[in-house]
């Protein structure tokens, strides 16, 4: 087995191969002066099981392209199998056609990886479940579930006030799974826009009075819906709101809104690496999901069940 990353996670990469306790293969990406991309894979990969660690984030056209390229120099040095792991799919959101003449990209990214030479894919938490369906090649999708778990049940400590929200309607089915492993009941955020050009209102539909409140999603990107849901939340009597997410975009100034809101905590993971910004944050916390992916890699290497890592 071997293990090769490209340039948009290395710290990721380097904790998933001291999980494994193997050592990082030997290459290079880099760029020409126009800003290319360049590969070149530095040790024999022959007949090797190749995993390539690569989340498709900011600059996701750059990201997405040392990834295929990364596959493409695999592939053409005979690897034996080449998986994508992406803890991070870029393009995710945009899975179906919300109007005329719109394209399905997460789609055409699912045929551009298999094309490029990936016989399976690892990925975590995607944004919506069909994209699995995108791909004709055997894809396994994460969860962080398991991960987040173990962070409450070390700093909640009692989960009997606690309420598991879903910061809209398409999110319940993520909120009622992590709220069945905590043992807590859920509640949803219903979002609508009255008028053209009025602000959103967030209608509450469950029992939050008295209750600490935890939201859970897959992105957090500008930080507006679920800042909104905090606040939401406290008017309806919670005591405290903090949140759960998978993949920390945080594009824009969505650090500096999630600090100057009334959430108590944001957890995220490093599936996307964090900035400086999110590093100094107060009260937004990473949590590492190198064990999750690392023991995924050795099961799907030894051709062992992935499915029961979420039991």
């Amino acid at each position: 087995m071997k293990i090769v990353a490209g340039n948009s996670n290395r710290p990721l990469a380097d904790a998933i191969c001291a999980y494994l306790k193997l050592p990082m293969a030997k290459g290079q990406v880099k760029r020409f002066a126009d800003m290319e991309v360049f590969v070149e894979i530095q040790e024999n990969v022959r007949g090797q099981d190749v995993f390539v660690i690569q989340s498709t984030s900011f600059p996701a056209n750059d990201n997405m392209m040392e990834l295929l390229i990364l596959m493409d120099a695999l592939k053409r040095s005979s690897a034996r199998r080449i998986t994508a792991v992406i803890p991070y799919f870029g393009y995710a959101r945009q899975d179906r056609k919300p109007g005329p003449r719109t394209p399905i990209s997460a789609k055409l990214v699912a045929n551009l990886i298999e094309r490029a030479g990936a016989q399976r894919v690892l990925t975590l938490d995607l944004h919506a479940g069909q994209i699995q369906g995108f791909f004709d090649i055997p894809t396994d999708n994460l969860f962080a579930a398991p991960v987040m778990t173990r962070d409450i049940e070390e700093n909640f400590g009692s989960t009997e006030d606690i309420v598991v929200v879903s910061p809209d309607v398409g999110g319940v089915v993520r909120a009622r799974a992590l709220a069945k492993r905590i043992g807590a009941p859920i509640a949803i955020c219903d979002k609508r826009r009255e008028r053209p050009g009025e602000s959103e209102v967030m209608n509450v539909i469950g029992d939050v009075d008295g209750k600490r409140c935890i939201l859970i999603d897959d992105i957090v990107d500008s930080g507006g819906t679920l800042v909104n849901a905090a606040e939401a939340l406290l008017k309806n009597g919670a005591t405290e709101v903090s949140a759960y997410i998978s993949h920390g975009v945080l594009s824009g100034g969505a650090v500096s809104r999630i600090q100057n809101s009334r959430l108590k905590s944001l957890v995220i993971t490093d599936s996307i690496l964090p900035t400086e910004a999110v590093r100094a944050a107060k009260n937004i916390r990473v949590i590492s999901i190198a064990p999750l992916i690392g023991e995924a890699i050795l099961r799907t290497s030894r051709e062992e069940s992935v499915s029961s890592l979420f039991y």
